[in-house]
């Protein structure tokens, strides 16, 4: 395993006669509210799934960020990590403690303010979210969040009490400290992490063994955190990653644990963010695949992959699998990919994820090149029930 990103796995989290302390100075300080994004940030730093913040960013950080896809020391970072001021309220003053707490109105630590600005949204979302494929626009989802929050930006250092409790997967939910100690008690020295928001079709399913043939183990690392509202469930996809991989892997040599950030769909410069957070967890390598944490046609096919060729080399110490758009080929009757298959189209079987979707909305089983009828069946029932939902 490597060392954490920047050298040391950060912990904020305080415990015993620390945490009384702090919670009790907490009830009689001037709160922010955090919202569900900001919510799974505070827990992802608290427990170093975010080496190196300490915190929300500052200007400094965030500046640099924006422009140049590093933090102001020149650690490489490659989206905002900020929190935001709500609706018409003002930003608490440079070197004032606030607390911080939840929509629910529970106190889950405190911030040490180092600063606070009025941040240009539109270069943020210029800047971060536009690719090959298409400058961002205010019909990019990231808009869709950027738009919704109040006038400033507050960084600082947190200190934190409590971590966001969840009502699901809770026995999936490990901490990078955690999952570098099943990798160790495993004997594991490399894996590969496999980012997902999806469930698992035929090509994930090819890409992650070609994987495991290079690594000792797999961490399936599903992120449960906002994602769009057309996205699948997380419920729903945890039940078909737990009947995929007890039927089709090697159990000892695969895990599965949850991803608690929030999806941006900032293609590229996502790829980094979940790379370099995968590397904290203790990951040695992540598969990148075509138009990775991508949306709409914003992005280039492998803009996630060329992306990381602007980093100097050592200074991201995970590794990347790189992977091309895998399908099944009727042509040698297994899944392959351009570069182990000489099939034309009319030979490759792929579905796009809107006819998928169209068939599972149907009650139609997709192919079972496509799709292990296990999966379908599990997906095939949560349209259903959506369906009969809705009506």
């Amino acid at each position: 395993m490597y060392a954490p990103h920047g050298g040391t796995l950060i912990n904020r989290l305080v415990t015993g006669a620390e945490r009384d302390a702090l919670l009790a100075k907490a009830a009689n300080l001037p709160a922010i509210t955090l919202n569900s994004r900001e919510m799974s940030d505070l827990e992802m730093i608290a427990v170093g799934a975010m080496s190196p913040l300490c915190g929300f960013m500052g200007q400094a950080d965030y500046d640099n960020v924006v422009a140049n896809m590093r933090l102001a020391d020149n650690t490489p970072w490659p989206l905002p990590i900020v929190l935001a001021t709500k609706g018409d309220d003002a930003a608490p003053a440079a070197g004032s403690e606030i607390a911080l707490k939840g929509e629910c109105g529970t106190i889950y630590g405190v911030m040490t303010v180092s600063d606070a600005w009025q941040p240009d949204r539109e270069n943020e979302l210029d800047q971060c979210f536009s690719g090959t494929g298409a400058k961002a626009d205010h019909d990019h989802p990231a808009w869709g969040y950027l738009s919704t929050l109040g006038t400033s930006y507050v960084g600082g250092e947190i200190t934190v009490a409590n971590l966001p409790s969840h009502e699901k997967h809770n026995e999936f939910r490990f901490t990078p400290e955690q999952t570098r100690a099943a990798f160790a008690e495993k004997g594991w020295n490399t894996i590969v992490a496999f980012q997902t928001r999806n469930p698992i079709h035929r090509a994930h399913e090819y890409l992650t063994k070609v994987a495991l043939e290079q690594t000792d183990g797999l961490l399936v690392h599903p992120l449960v955190g906002d994602t769009k509202s057309d996205d699948i469930p997380s419920d729903t996809r945890m039940e078909c990653y737990k009947v995929l991989l007890t039927k089709y892997y090697p159990m000892d040599r695969t895990m599965l644990g949850v991803y608690p950030q929030a999806m941006r769909y900032g293609g590229p410069r996502e790829a980094i963010l979940h790379a370099v957070c995968r590397q904290n967890y203790g990951c040695t390598h992540i598969i990148i695949g075509r138009d990775h944490a991508g949306v709409g046609s914003y992005y280039g096919t492998f803009d996630a992959q060329s992306i990381f060729d602007q980093y100097g080399e050592g200074e991201l110490k995970i590794n990347t699998l790189l992977f091309e758009h895998a399908f099944y080929c009727k042509l040698t009757g297994g899944m392959a990919s351009t570069k182990s298959s000489p099939a034309k189209n009319e030979d490759k079987i792929f579905l796009s994820g809107t006819k998928v979707r169209e068939m599972l909305t149907n009650g139609e089983r997709p192919p079972v090149e496509f799709s292990r009828p296990e999966v379908a069946d599990i997906l095939i029932a949560a349209y259903a029930k959506a369906e009969t939902a809705n009506a």
